[in-house]
């Protein structure tokens, strides 16, 4: 009973992270990850999981949790025709490969690397949203030769380090190329589908073993987490889908940048006062 009392405040937090995570998912592209890295930092950080590991597995987790979001979120993007489906056949290879490399970098950095890294990247990404920058572009559509890759490649490389689906990078790159935000939110659902695949069994094999890893851990994956996790996110990620199609291009910047601002701040003062 005593195990069952002490384990309640972490399951609802899982649950809670679960629906507001796929509700996000939905609504702005963005895996969920962007969630569910810091609310499960903190979580395993309260139950005692060493600091070395702890934002592995909560990066790693929430790679785990994205596989069945993005398909959910997909669905519900490509029944609005929001999917951009000859983006995603050019990136998508690129965004896979530099998914799997970020995995291996990510398992030979420290906890500390990655919670700055993940500040820092959200931080830059919010002030873009929140900025009137709509109308500021890098160029005039998607670029192809030898720049053509590079992009898709950093994309899958930084989330998969940091444990989101893609769309908090793939989103503000995308409307800087000019590219309308719903249809930028759209694809971003299947670029995140790309990096949590190869990321998260990447770090499951990197942390096979660790005799740090909390109960229910494959490597650096948390089943209890992805079992209480995923399943909420699948059922609302549809809601946040429908949700975005009713605001305007500008409402939907603010609010994504408002957010990531949010949780930019708090993994900054994770990372500094650790």
């Amino acid at each position: 009973m005593d195990v069952a009392v002490g384990l309640t405040p972490l399951v609802l937090t899982m649950l809670l992270t679960g629906v507001v995570a796929g509700l996000l998912a939905g609504l702005l592209g963005v895996g969920g990850g962007i969630v569910i890295v810091p609310v499960l930092d903190t979580a395993l950080g309260i139950y005692g999981v060493d600091p070395d590991i702890r934002m592995h597995v909560a990066v790693a987790t929430s790679l785990a949790t994205i596989v069945p979001t993005s398909i959910s979120s997909v669905r519900a993007h490509h029944s609005k025709g929001a999917v951009d489906a000859a983006l995603a056949r050019y990136w998508g290879p690129w965004v896979f490969a530099g998914s799997a490399v970020g995995a291996a970098l990510a398992a030979q950095s420290g906890s500390g690397v990655l919670s700055a890294l993940f500040g820092i990247v959200a931080l830059l990404v919010a002030l873009k949203m929140m900025l009137p920058l709509q109308d500021v572009f890098l160029r005039d559509g998607v670029p192809t030769g030898l720049l053509g890759p590079a992009i898709p490649l950093g994309i899958g490389g930084l989330s998969s380090m940091m444990g989101i689906g893609g769309g908090t990078l793939s989103v503000p790159v995308l409307t800087l190329l000019n590219q309308p935000i719903h249809r930028a939110v759209g694809t971003a659902a299947v670029f995140g589908l790309l990096i949590s695949l190869p990321g998260a069994l990447g770090y499951m094999l990197a942390g096979w073993g660790d005799s740090r890893l909390p109960p229910g851990s494959l490597g650096y994956v948390n089943l209890i987490g992805l079992v209480l996790i995923a399943p909420l996110t699948v059922l609302t990620a549809p809601l946040g889908a429908r949700l975005a199609h009713r605001l305007g291009q500008r409402q939907l910047s603010l609010a994504f940048g408002v957010f990531l601002l949010l949780v930019a701040t708090r993994m900054l003062y994770r990372t500094f006062t650790a």
